[in-house]
C-alpha cells in the first residue's frame, strides 16, 4: 500500500514531532518585538526570500519533481541544499508529495485539494496530518539513488539550521529573527498559495481535469509558479508562463544558467500545446467528464423519468435495467425517455465550463455515459429509495 493512503484512519495529532519545527518558525517571528528590526535584517530577509524561492521553484519543483531540465551533480546538490534551507522538509519528501498531487489532482486522493477538504486544509492543515509525514521513496526512485540526496533526506533540518546560524553571525539577533524566520514564513505561505489559492482563483486556458488556475499575482510572488493551469497542462515543461506577458523569472534565470552551461536540455512545450490543440489524455478526459456529469442531478432526473412513465412502462424499464446490471447506460441509449439530458445539452454545458479543447466531444460522450449510468442506477433501485 502506498504511504500516501496508509493510515488514513489513524488519528491526526494536532502537533506531532515533524510538525514542531514548522510551528516554532512561526512563533519565532514574534521575537522581533525584543530584537528589533534593522535595515540589514530586512535586506537579508528579502534576499533570502527570492534566493530560496528560486531554489524551491527551479529545484524542488521543476527539476526534482518534474525533471524539466538536466544538470550536473554539483549544481543538483546546491539546488537541493538551498531548497531545503526553506525548511519545507527534504527534497525526496517534497518531490514525492508533488508527484502524487499531479497524479490525483483535485480527486479524493489528492494530498491538498481545496475542493475536497477546504481552503485552509489545502493551504496548511494537511501538514499537521501525521499520515502525510512519510515519504513514498518508490515514487522518487530516480532521485533516491543519489547518495547526497539520501543524506539530505536523512538530515533534512541541517540546511535550515546552517542558514539560521549564518544569519545570526552576519547580523545578530535581528538577522536571525527577521532575516531568517520572517523570510521563511513568507516563503512558506507564498509556496502554499499554489496548493490553495491557485486551485480557487484565476483563469483556466487549458482543460486539465482539475481546478488548477493561472493567477498573475501569485506568478509575481512565486517567480512564475502562479501560471498553474498552464503547468498542469504540460507538467514537464521548464516554462510555466507560455505567453510573452506571462512573467516567469525562474525560467529566465534557468535560460541564463543554460548559456553558462550549468543546466541543459530545457524541455519546451510542443507547438500543439502552445496553440491549445493537443488531444487530452484518457485520465484528463475521464476527470473532465466526471466534472461535467456532476452538473446533472441524476437522482432528480430519475425521479422525473419515473413520474412521467405509466406503471407498466416503468416496471418494464426497471426489469431491463436490473437485467442489464452494470450496463444501464446501454439500455437507456436504446429507449426514448422524457427528461433525459441530450448530448447537445451536455455539449452546451461543457462549452460553458471548459476552455477550448479538441477533445470536447470525447469529454461529452464520456460524460453522457456517466449521466445515463447514474440515472439508470437510480431507476433500477427500489421505488421507496427514489421517493
Amino acid at each position: 500500500m502506498s504511504t500516501e493512503t496508509a493510515g488514513d484512519g489513524a488519528h491526526d495529532d494536532i502537533v506531532y514531532p515533524s510538525a514542531i519545527p514548522f510551528v516554532l518558525v512561526h512563533l519565532a517571528c514574534l521575537a522581533a518585538v525584543w530584537t528589533g528590526v534593522t535595515w540589514q535584517s530586512l535586506a537579508i530577509a528579502a534576499a533570502l526570500y527570492w534566493l530560496r524561492m528560486f531554489a524551491v521553484c527551479a529545484g524542488y519543483h521543476r527539476y526534482f519533481s518534474h525533471r524539466a531540465y538536466a544538470t550536473g551533480r554539483v549544481f543538483r546538490f546546491v539546488l537541493a541544499f538551498l531548497a531545503q534551507s526553506s525548511t519545507q522538509k527534504s527534497v525526496l519528501w517534497w518531490a514525492a508529495k508533488h508527484r502524487h498531487h499531479h497524479l490525483h489532482s483535485d480527486t479524493a486522493e489528492d494530498v491538498h485539494s481545496p475542493r475536497r477538504k477546504g481552503f485552509v486544509y489545502a493551504h496548511v492543515g494537511w501538514i499537521f496530518a501525521r499520515k502525510h509525514d512519510a515519504t513514498d521513496l518508490a515514487r522518487v526512485a530516480d532521485l533516491a539513488r543519489h547518495r547526497e540526496l539520501l543524506w539530505l533526506h536523512r538530515f533534512e533540518q541541517v540546511p535550515g539550521l546552517a542558514l539560521a546560524v549564518l544569519c545570526y553571525l552576519v547580523a545578530g539577533w535581528p538577522g536571525l529573527v527577521v532575516g531568517f524566520f520572517w523570510s521563511t514564513v513568507l516563503l512558506y505561505h507564498a509556496t502554499f498559495c499554489i496548493n490553495s489559492l491557485a486551485h480557487v482563483h484565476g483563469s483556466r486556458r487549458y482543460v486539465t481535469g482539475d481546478d488548477s488556475r493561472n493567477n498573475w499575482l501569485l506568478a509575481l510572488l512565486t517567480l512564475g509558479e502562479g501560471w498553474h493551469n498552464t503547468h498542469h497542462a504540460y507538467q514537464s515543461c521548464v516554462r510555466q508562463g507560455f505567453r510573452w506577458w506571462e512573467v516567469d523569472p525562474t525560467y529566465y534565470v534557468l535560460l541564463g544558467l543554460a548559456r553558462l552551461r550549468v543546466v541543459r536540455d530545457l524541455k519546451a512545450p510542443p507547438a500543439a500545446v502552445l496553440r491549445n490543440e493537443q488531444r487530452l489524455g484518457a485520465r484528463v478526459v475521464d476527470r473532465a467528464a466526471r466534472q461535467l456529469a456532476a452538473q446533472f442531478n441524476a437522482e432528480r432526473i430519475a425521479r422525473a423519468v419515473a413520474s412521467a412513465l405509466h406503471a407498466p412502462e416503468l416496471s418494464r424499464l426497471e426489469e431491463m435495467l436490473v437485467r442489464a446490471h452494470h450496463r444501464a447506460a446501454e439500455v437507456l441509449t436504446t429507449v426514448q425517455l422524457p427528461h433525459l439530458p441530450t448530448r447537445d445539452e451536455l455539449r452546451a454545458q461543457a462549452r460553458a465550463m471548459f476552455a477550448r479543447t479538441p477533445s470536447l466531444d470525447e469529454i461529452v460522450d464520456r460524460a453522457y455515459g456517466f449521466v445515463l449510468a447514474s440515472v439508470g442506477a437510480h431507476l433500477a433501485a427500489p421505488a421507496e429509495l427514489r421517493a
